[in-house]
């Protein structure tokens, strides 16, 4: 007759829970895995460029687009122009944020025209600061069944570049200078920009 130390026992025991852990981890794999599985007749498409990590944050703008043609060029071209527009539009977006919550917090007489004047500015700032845009992201690929190239692009701007070039156009401006406070417009802007963290 054979005789099984307390040792061995453990040792039996704690294989057991192994295998038993393992067939558990497996298991719960699979549901993970099936629950992530689109509906039947759905495929998901997984889009370049694109993702959290290519959101607007508190420290930079972001964009992403695509741009399809039969040139590969071409694709490229369209994707940055799209995405282009898009940061311009979301950087006019939150800076007419911004001059509306700065001027509400000053005393002005000619709140209208001050506000009119600054989101004039605001115009000419972006314009000329998406050429200091930076390239994150960027994926080609060609379509199987038409042969055109899908171009994917994600671009960012910092928000202190942002920043700086609407502090040194504020500053130069006739009217607006004498009512410009650089620290009250940079707290407003960096509160903005805060919410974009989230």
């Amino acid at each position: 007759m054979r005789t099984i130390t307390l040792n061995n026992t453990v040792s039996l025991a704690m294989a057991a829970m192994l295998a038993l852990g393992g067939l558990s981890a497996c298991h719960s794999k699979k549901k993970a895995a099936e629950a992530a599985k689109p509906p039947m007749g759905e495929t998901e498409v997984k889009v370049f460029c694109t993702g959290p990590e290519y959101f607007t944050d508190k420290k930079n703008f972001r964009a992403n687009s695509l741009g399809e043609s039969m040139d590969q060029a071409t694709a490229m071209k369209k994707a940055m122009s799209n995405a282009r527009a898009a940061m311009a539009s979301a950087i006019n977006t939150q800076v007419k944020s911004v001059i509306d919550n700065y001027v509400n917090s000053r005393e002005l007489n000619n709140r209208e025209e001050v506000a009119e004047r600054f989101e004039g500015l605001s115009r000419e700032v972006v314009d000329q600061r998406l050429a200091g845009t930076r390239t994150i992201c960027e994926k080609t690929v060609r379509v199987d069944n038409t042969g055109n190239y899908k171009s994917y692009v994600a671009i960012e701007l910092s928000a202190d570049d942002i920043l700086a070039a609407y502090n040194e156009r504020l500053s130069k401006d006739e009217m607006l200078k004498v009512d410009y406070d650089y620290e009250k417009f940079k707290a407003t802007f960096d509160k903005e920009m805060e919410k974009m963290g989230h």
